[in-house]
């Protein structure tokens, strides 16, 4: 059924149309408000539930025709269907003036919803609602446990927050053995288990109670330890969409496993980030990964992060991407001490430090208009004979 709200500062007007609605059963009344929302709230319910169609009562014309033109502004396409309890010339003047075709008089008469109903119908199928989305789904994937790929997807996080207008979630997919509650000292509330088994009902009430709050960066921790618990698909899918069109940037933090649903991150993702080390293991185990996003055909969206990185490395960089067959992205530096220290205080590293610096570096590379459309490549640069460094251009295939 279609999801619906009714607005009406009469209690009276708005059962009796709520009771009509359920015997006729097109409808889903997903929300009933006692008055005109402010314009902020307004299209923070929007962007929670997402209703296709608006009950608004004339009660007040001022008050309905701005509601009605806000809600135009946020998301065009949503069907709005006046109700009052009278019916005069200068009321539907106003109203089509505005550009609302329906309007109902309670008390309702056999026939008159019903074929109203099928016109708003008929609207929706012409031209869906369309509600902003984002598509800056960034994955971090670890080589290996302890190659520090909770604490880049922390820290790159932290940087895009703080980005203008970037409202931005870190969401910690590892239900065994998640890193992000721990690294900034959450208190237990909500977590990713918690969202996931509510995510068909996700809306702006029971979503902040779920998500930690810091600044403009949400963040849901993987929450306790729940042997067997596993995110299926369908619930992935309502948490992403939910996500998608509540923040410009979302940061999943993934175990490495390759779980199915982790896979469905993947799939999703505008960019998964392989993070290793300059250890061995790392890089055997980072060239596996990356032979298994090949089998899936995800290669062309992985873009390897050399973390603790070393000016002095035993394997040159050169040889670390001969190894793992990707040019590496960026080079984040070793800061033992300053990584350390943000530990114990529960925070992210110094944002004036080298490390601070490459985060806000990477954070910059991926919201501006250069990382979201790449330009197409010339068909000199695939005889480039040393790739360049932080990239994050596609690799070209082998």
């Amino acid at each position: 059924m279609v999801p619906a709200v009714i607005i009406s500062p009469e209690p009276g007007l708005a059962a009796e149309l709520h009771d009509a609605l359920m015997e006729i059963g097109q409808v889903n009344v997903v929300r009933r408000l006692g008055d005109y929302p402010a314009e902020d709230d307004l299209v923070r319910m929007i962007r929670a539930i997402c209703p296709r169609i608006f009950f608004i009562s004339v009660t007040s014309l001022e008050k309905a025709l701005r509601t009605a033109a806000q809600i135009e502004a946020h998301a065009p396409g949503i069907q709005v269907m006046a109700v009052g309890r009278t019916c005069d010339q200068s009321t539907l003047l106003e109203l089509m003036r505005a550009g609302i075709r329906e309007y109902i008089a309670i008390p309702l008469t056999i026939h008159e919803l019903p074929s109203a109903l099928m016109r708003l119908h008929q609207a929706l199928d012409r031209k869906p609602p369309h509600i902003e989305t984002t598509d800056l789904l960034f994955s971090f994937l670890p080589s290996k446990p302890g190659v520090g790929c909770s604490t880049v997807a922390l820290n790159t996080a932290v940087a895009l927050a703080a980005l203008p207008n970037s409202k931005t979630l870190l969401a910690d997919f590892d239900l065994n053995c998640g890193m992000i509650g721990f690294l900034l000292r959450l208190e237990k509330a909500g977590s990713i288990v918690d969202a996931a088994e509510h995510s068909a009902h996700l809306d702006e009430v029971l979503w902040p109670r779920l998500v930690h709050s810091m600044g403009n960066l949400d963040i849901l921790p993987s929450g306790d330890i729940r042997p067997g618990f596993r995110i299926e698909t369908g619930q992935i899918q309502y948490l992403l969409e939910f996500a998608r069109r509540n923040y410009r940037v979302i940061c999943a933090d993934l175990s490495g496993l390759f779980e199915r649903f982790s896979v469905e991150l993947m799939q999703q993702s505008k960019r998964i980030f392989l993070v290793c080390t300059q250890e061995l293991p790392s890089l055997h185990l980072a060239r596996q990964r990356l032979e298994f996003l090949r089998s899936i055909e995800l290669e062309d969206r992985v873009s390897l992060l050399l973390n603790r990185a070393q000016k002095r490395s035993l394997i040159p960089t050169e040889e670390i991407e001969k190894v793992i067959g990707l040019p590496v992205a960026m080079e984040l530096p070793n800061d033992y001490r300053g990584v350390h220290r943000a530990f114990m205080e529960g925070r992210p590293v110094e944002a004036s430090s080298e490390l601070g610096k490459r985060f806000r570096e990477l954070a910059r590379m991926l919201t501006t208009p250069e990382a979201e459309e790449p330009a197409p490549r010339r068909f000199v640069d695939y005889f480039t004979i040393s790739p360049a460094r932080f990239t994050l251009k596609t690799p070209s295939r082998k």
